[in-house]
């Protein structure tokens, strides 16, 4: 089965060509269903795939599939690599995707661009596959590049509005800056190894200074801060709410942000060399852990407040690589593909309630409305703050733990950001759901639950989100843990606990203690003494409003970079275009108007004239010949 491996990124693609090419001509039924069923077959292979990979005693596949780039020295096969890590991911990518578009059938039914939305969703997953599967950097790197270009194609999905289209350049704009860091990596590895084929880089590792490997990681790193969304490249990720909801939960939950993660797991092994790299990423992602989550406690619109808790999330997960814990980063990779997903898919079922309303401050009083999303947001929410039985408390115990035992600094930054984590995510939930409904009478007779294409999703991922964690207990399989010991032909320095069993459990109370702290606090705030968000943002306190403003980063980047670059442009434009080039061009071709109009004067058409020209180019052709003799 391992060598069908092809056919898995294969159905997307043909989902997207079927319905590029007739989609305008077949029903939206049917454009759904292709869509989808290529989905389905998709994760199909890849459970086959992942089962056979589990019982082999072969941990590392490569499987060929045709001669790609000769030139010279350089040889770049096109092969696909099956290890336990893109084994696993394929599950997660295509598992999670198939959820997606069958809740996009039922989201997206109203919507004139339907089976465009199911094309590029389809690329988008075909590419994802493409970058987890890829042997070697640069098959890597189209896949990175490809859900790039999707990603911008759904953001500014709905391009008749002139804010979603500025939001979609400025997501593909950003990624590039950290595509060039990653593409100037990868051009470093070949100088160094003459390959960018992992099997054959990896094990040479040792070999090569270890300065030029921190270079190499520190250029990969910028290329996963820009993908998985860190600080300084962060900004993006909230905009790209402006697409439609099952867009943002793809993005968030199984493609595009998990990219970097999975890049850097795949380039462990660079990290493990160079402290300074994996310092640089520890600390990088505590920071931006901290920076979203202080931003989450004040935005007002529903699916921001879930994009700044992924940017937040993510933050830990790269905290998590950062001290040495690659697969507790997996981990949480996996338990966050469930519960973000089931958050956006549930807000997506608000929104679709409340008639394209996305403000909670508009809401309020929908449990009994819609019951199904919210159970399933309820369970989501408790999943993500950390209160266990529920998988995100046991991901995130984990990458804590591990944190602690490399640096107490950084475990009580990430110990702030998880905390911080519990207080708006209630806050949400508390401000949709409970309390009276503060709507319009319109929206309020408008309120139903949506249909069974998008609440069954919610109930799959709902029961994920609620056993996910068990993937963490080696006690509940009596087996070996997978995340941990299955990782390890993947890892070059598996990361092992050495804290004692009190201390572990230590953490862990600290961890639920807080997070319920925190819910506690939020409860009195706006369900006992019902306090509600500000309208207007001159009755918030400065320092309210410098959060609310998301510190001005995007005002910064506008005044620092956007317009000085804007206004270099406009200068050698009028400059240098139009006075030097144009000038430079228009010249020539007044040279030649002016040649060509005395020369059409030679033209005028007199038998005589020409005679008498022809009569004395002859006289000068003897002349010259007499001359040069």
């Amino acid at each position: 089965m391992i060598r069908l491996v092809a056919l898995i990124p294969l159905f997307p693609l043909i989902g997207f060509l079927i319905n590029g090419f007739f989609g305008k001509k077949i029903s939206k039924g049917l454009s759904g269903a292709i869509a989808s069923l290529s989905i389905l077959a998709s994760f199909i292979l890849s459970i086959l795939v992942f089962a056979e990979l589990q019982a082999s005693s072969v941990k590392e596949h490569v499987v060929h599939v045709f001669s790609w780039i000769n030139s010279g020295h350089l040889s770049i096969p096109f092969e696909f690599l099956v290890d336990p890590l893109s084994s696993w991911f394929l599950l997660i990518i295509t598992g999670i995707g198939f959820l997606i578009h069958i809740y996009s059938t039922g989201y997206m039914h109203e919507d004139e661009g339907f089976s465009r939305f199911f094309t590029y969703l389809n690329l988008f997953v075909f590419f994802m596959l493409l970058l987890v599967l890829g042997n070697n950097y640069l098959i890597t790197f189209v896949g990175w590049e490809g859900v790039g270009l999707c990603s911008y194609l759904l953001i500014g999905f709905w391009y008749k509005n002139t804010a979603y289209n500025n939001a979609a350049k400025k997501a593909f704009i950003m990624n590039r800056i950290g595509d060039l860091g990653f593409l100037l990596g990868i051009i470093l590895i070949f100088v160094n190894f003459g390959s960018i084929t992992y099997t054959e880089i990896f094990d040479q590792a040792g070999t090569v200074d270890p300065s030029t490997i921190t270079v190499i990681a520190l250029l990969l790193f910028v290329g996963a801060m820009g993908k998985s969304a860190q600080l300084p490249l962060c900004t993006w990720l909230p905009d790209a709410m402006a697409g439609p909801t099952p867009v943002s939960a793809l993005i968030h939950a199984a493609t595009m942000v998990t990219a970097g993660i999975f890049m850097v797991v795949r380039s462990n092994v660079f990290y493990s060399i160079s402290h300074v790299a994996s310092e640089t990423v520890a600390v990088v992602g505590v920071v931006t852990a901290l920076f979203a989550a202080t931003i989450g406690l004040f935005q007002n619109d529903i699916k921001k407040i879930l994009a700044y808790s992924t940017v937040s999330q993510l933050g830990l997960m790269f905290l998590g690589l950062g001290v040495g814990a690659y697969s507790s980063a997996v981990f949480h990779v996996t338990t966050h593909a469930f519960f973000k997903a089931l958050l956006f898919l549930g807000a997506g079922s608000v929104i679709h309630a409340m008639g394209g309303e996305q403000d909670i401050r508009r809401m309020g009083g929908l449990k009994g409305k819609i019951k199904i999303t919210f159970i399933t947001m309820l369970i989501g929410t408790i999943a993500i703050s950390g209160i266990p039985p529920f998988s995100g408390f046991f991901s995130k115990d984990e990458i804590l733990a591990h944190t602690f035992e490399e640096h107490k600094v950084l475990w009580v930054l990430g110990m702030i950001a998880s905390m911080l984590t519990a207080f708006y995510m209630f806050r949400l939930l508390f401000l949709t759901f409970f309390g009276k409904f503060r709507g319009t009478h319109e929206q309020e007779h408008h309120l139903h639950e949506s249909p069974a294409s998008m609440t069954i999703p919610l109930v799959v991922l709902a029961v994920l989100s609620v056993v996910g964690g068990l993937l963490g207990l080696p006690e509940f399989w009596q087996l070996p843990n997978w995340m941990h010991h299955q990782l390890e032909p993947v890892i070059a320095r598996p990361h092992f606990s050495m804290l004692s069993h009190e201390t572990e459990w230590l953490l862990m109370g600290i961890a639920v203690a807080a997070a319920l702290v925190m819910i506690y606090i939020t409860w009195l705030l706006f369900i006992k003494k019902k306090v509600l968000p500000a309208e207007r943002e001159d009755l918030l306190k400065p320092w309210q409003k410098l959060i609310y403003n998301k510190y001005y980063v995007d005002e910064v980047y506008e005044g620092g970079i956007t317009k000085p670059i804007n206004g270099i442009g406009k200068a050698l434009y009028e400059f240098f275009d139009k006075q030097i080039v144009d000038g430079l061009v228009n010249g020539v071709g007044n040279l030649v108007k002016g040649a060509g109009s005395l020369i059409r004067l030679y033209q005028n058409g007199n038998i005589g004239f020409y005679v008498m020209n022809m009569a004395l180019g002859v006289i000068l052709i003897v002349l010259l010949t007499f001359i040069i003799k």
